[in-house]
């Protein structure tokens, strides 16, 4: 996929994640606890999503992480403050070109489109989070922007941040078991291997038509908005499918749960 059809197509789909999430917090009581993050209730969820949002455009506007956040001032209301927030998120992604130099927390990729891709995929989660929240039923993820999910969750999650931040993740890294796992998705397989200087994550096809795959001591499998949402802790193991050494899957959960509370 050329670069600006697959910003394009994610700007589209974050928009409609946007629709999704503001439905759920607006249909939900305020003081609602999130049953997929138990510490906040739906004010909170919507002002973290709303603050986010904010401080990208920071990010972007400034060329570094603004100080002295989060801002005192956001709008108390919760459908507000998103509407606020989604609004200077669009404009500033519509001045700039996913190219363009942006802060980031990724050494490699200090651009806007990482966070237009960022925040594509964190809209996600937490719109899933509001619906859950509201009683409301879980909308589909279209396959495609579920596996670019895997693919950056993986990627970004657990090869580049054990690897930038190594010394976060020695309680796993260290003694890691270097077997190669799998993850694999309608057609798509990534594996990653441990060592003591973090996981290298590589993208291949399904596991009978990629020879790194062919003897994975561990596998997990499903629908891709299943694995989506499990690597993110949002389903529950029975979602997926679990193959091989469990070593392996709670290793790779451990690092999950650093890189995700980071």
């Amino acid at each position: 996929m050329k670069e600006n059809t697959y910003f394009a197509r994610l700007r589209e789909r974050l928009g409609e994640e946007f629709r999704l999430l503001r439905v759920a917090v607006t249909a939900a009581d305020r003081g609602t606890r999130v049953p997929s993050c138990p510490d906040w209730d739906v004010d909170q969820l919507a002002h973290h999503v709303a603050g986010a949002y904010l401080h990208k455009v920071e990010c972007i506007r400034q060329g570094k992480f603004p100080e002295d956040w989060p801002p005192e001032t956001l709008d108390p209301d919760p459908v507000a403050v998103l509407d606020e927030a989604f609004a200077a998120l669009t404009e500033a992604f519509d001045e700039h070109r996913p190219s363009d130099p942006a802060a980031t927390f990724l050494e490699a990729d200090q651009t806007v489109g990482f966070w237009i891709r960022r925040m594509c995929h964190e809209t996600v989660v937490h719109r899933l989070d509001a619906e859950l929240a509201a009683g409301l039923e879980f909308a589909p993820v279209p396959a495609d922007i579920a596996l670019d999910g895997v693919d950056e969750f993986l990627g970004l999650f657990m090869g580049a941040a054990t690897r930038q931040w190594t010394a976060s993740y020695t309680e796993v890294l260290d003694g890691a078991d270097p077997r190669p796992l799998a993850i694999a998705a309608a057609g798509e397989a990534w594996t990653l291997t441990t060592s003591g200087s973090g996981v290298e994550v590589s993208r291949g096809s399904a596991p009978t038509d990629n020879p790194m795959l062919e003897n994975p001591a561990a596998v997990v499998s499903g629908e891709p908005t299943e694995v989506l949402l499990w690597l993110w802790g949002r389903a529950a193991d029975r979602a997926v499918r679990r193959e091989g050494d469990a070593v392996l899957i709670d290793q790779l959960q451990a690092l999950r749960d650093i890189g995700t509370k980071r």
